[in-house]
């Protein structure tokens, strides 16, 4: 076996070692223009733009969301949305289908509670694809601005499952002045370091979005949509329009690329927000596990790589086509880096065997007749792997970080499935004369994410959620007591109920709100804590589960109050607000 396989991988071993060289010289060019580019447009934007971004006047802006079987998400996605955007000019548009009744049941729900959620309901049946929910989402906005004789000036792309960071509808309602569609940096949720496959994508979109687009924007190249966090200017959107009748490719795997494509040769300016620590960006959470990732990179490889090739060839000027080569190298890239390792691991163990044996490595000849150019290609690897890990420690941090050598021979597996799946079933499609199918991706939604540095006040809470109005909120503002809290001083004057400012300080301190009867709690639970301590520091135990006690609490605890009662239990507390009013009624019943 070994006679067969030494002279097939020493022939190989020139030609892997020169591609991965001229790639790796690639990949530093990238590298030099992308953190210069980055680091030029952070300073700058940090030092000069910020207080014009939050003073900029508010464009009316439409958030569309494509739903098909989100019923598990969606009524979460809104809720956290709604309570975290600073931006206050802005409506949601939710695209459902008639057979989807428990995704249409959810978002009505949301149209109620919410002034600003709208349901675009699309005329057939599904699921069709992405794009064409979001075709008809687009109808919708239409439809709803000659009833009401409203205008977006802009459309932001988004998912079921996205988590919008606060100010992000703030830096594309200003981008949106100068630029005609504005993305900004998408990054998965943190996850912990043994969620292998979704390490690999905050891997990869970490190192992407701090090398590649930064250099794309500082080239001039097209920037492609992320298809989430995606500002288009109207008149941008209607120049898709114009050009084929619908705004998103309904055909296209990958319409968000797409469009990025369409804009820039139509000279549609574009703009990629720079990515860095306490910057801004959409968060989601992608596949966890190894079929989903391959499923979904599946798509994205045949509509990248091979379908916009199809669609469009090498159209544009050079720099046009150099990215579009960057982006569809991957189909012979992917697959190398699967020999190239399979290669590593079989001349480790023939360079064991050969020494154990105390014969002579039949692979030594062949390294040393080219061993200056082996010796680059290590470098450039090694290069490689401590660029992404310098990208992935500035956002997750180094212990994270530390697990990208061990992810990348990992993500080589996916991307080379992911590629070798893609040629096939594009081959198979294009024999049987069949179109491309547009596979979907499960979404799942994070139980509870805050972003406790732009939590915004009790009143606008309540403004947001329709409880007040921005004139009985100034009112109020103005008469309040200066003894009296602002939900106190608007309970006491009949403007909202108890309740509802209960729900506003849940969703700004992402502690969860219940209401409780004394008969809905045990009476050996409520004393758990001794009476005393519960009446002093106002809180009463009303649920024990596995390691966790469950406490009723009509103020935010405090760190003294959570650290008094450490030393009365060895449970996991766990605090629910309850309003003043049904406070008093448990102490009253219980204790």
């Amino acid at each position: 076996m070994a006679s067969f396989v030494d002279p097939l991988v020493a022939a190989l071993l020139l030609p892997l070692a020169v591609w991965i060289l001229l790639n790796g010289l690639d990949d530093i060019v990238i590298d030099i223009i992308g953190w210069r580019a980055a680091a030029r447009r952070r300073n700058r934007l940090d030092s000069s733009v910020r207080q014009a971004v939050a003073n900029a006047p508010q464009k009316r802006i439409a958030v569309v969301v494509p739903c098909w079987q989100e019923h598990g998400v969606i009524g979460r996605m809104i809720q956290q949305n709604v309570e975290a955007l600073a931006y206050s000019n802005y409506d949601f548009f939710v695209g459902v289908y008639p057979n989807d009744h428990a995704t249409r049941a959810v978002v009505a729900e949301l149209e109620s509670r919410y002034p600003n959620v709208h349901s675009a309901i699309c005329p057939h049946d599904g699921p069709t694809s992405k794009a064409d929910c979001l075709n008809w989402i687009w109808q919708a906005i239409l439809r709803f601005e000659a009833a009401t004789c409203a205008r977006f000036e802009v459309i932001v792309t988004h998912d079921a499952e996205d988590v919008m960071h606060p100010q992000e509808l703030h830096w594309i309602n200003y981008c949106a002045d100068t630029h005609g569609m504005v993305q900004v940096p998408v990054l998965p949720l943190a996850t912990s370091f043994v969620e292998w496959t979704h390490g690999v994508y905050c891997d990869e979109f970490t190192e992407y979005q701090c090398r590649d687009m930064p250099a794309r924007d500082a080239m001039g190249a097209f920037v492609p949509s992320n298809g989430v966090g995606t500002g288009f200017r109207r008149d941008a959107v209607e120049t898709l329009a114009k050009a084929k009748g619908h705004v998103f490719e309904p055909g296209c795997l990958t319409e968000d690329y797409e469009n990025g494509y369409r804009l820039r040769l139509r000279n549609i300016s574009q703009m990629f927000l720079p990515l860095h620590r306490e910057g801004m960006a959409t968060r989601e959470f992608f596949p966890h596990r190894f079929r989903a990732a391959i499923k979904q990179r599946t798509r994205w490889v045949t509509g990248i790589a091979l379908q916009t090739w199809e669609r469009h060839g090498w159209s544009g000027n050079a720099i046009t086509r150099y990215w579009l080569w960057r982006d569809r190298k991957g189909l012979l890239n992917n697959p190398l880096g699967i020999v190239a390792n399979l290669m590593s691991v079989y001349g480790a163990l023939s360079w064991s065997a050969s020494v154990a044996s105390g014969t002579s490595w039949p692979l030594a000849a062949a390294l040393a007749a080219h061993s200056a150019l082996f010796a680059a290609t290590t470098l450039m690897l090694a290069h490689r792997v401590l660029y992404r890990m310098l990208c992935v420690a500035q956002i997750y941090g180094w212990r994270f970080a530390l697990g990208v050598p061990v992810r990348m021979v990992y993500a080589n597996v996916i991307n080379s499935a992911a590629a070798i799946n893609a040629i096939r079933q594009y081959t198979v499609a294009k024999m049987r004369g069949r179109s491309l199918r547009w596979a979907k991706t499960s979404h799942q939604y994070p139980a509870q994410v805050t972003f406790t540095q732009d939590r915004r006040l009790l009143g606008e809470l309540l403004v947001a959620r329709g409880r007040i109005t921005a004139d009985q909120l100034a009112n109020a503002l103005a008469t309040k007591p200066d003894d009296l809290r602002l939900g106190q001083h608007l309970v006491l004057s009949g403007l909202v109920a108890e309740h509802d400012v209960y729900e506003a300080l849940s969703a700004q301190q992402g502690l969860p709100c219940s209401r409780l009867r004394p008969s809905e709690v045990r009476l050996s639970t409520a004393r758990a804590l001794p009476a005393d301590i519960a009446r002093e520091y106002r809180v009463l135990p009303f649920r024990i589960e596995y390691a966790s006690m469950c406490v009723a609490v009509p103020e935010i605890p405090t760190s003294h109050v959570r650290k008094q009662l450490r030393r009365y239990t060895m449970l996991d507390l766990r605090f629910h607000l309850v309003t003043p009013t049904e406070f008093d009624e448990l102490v009253n019943a219980l204790l």
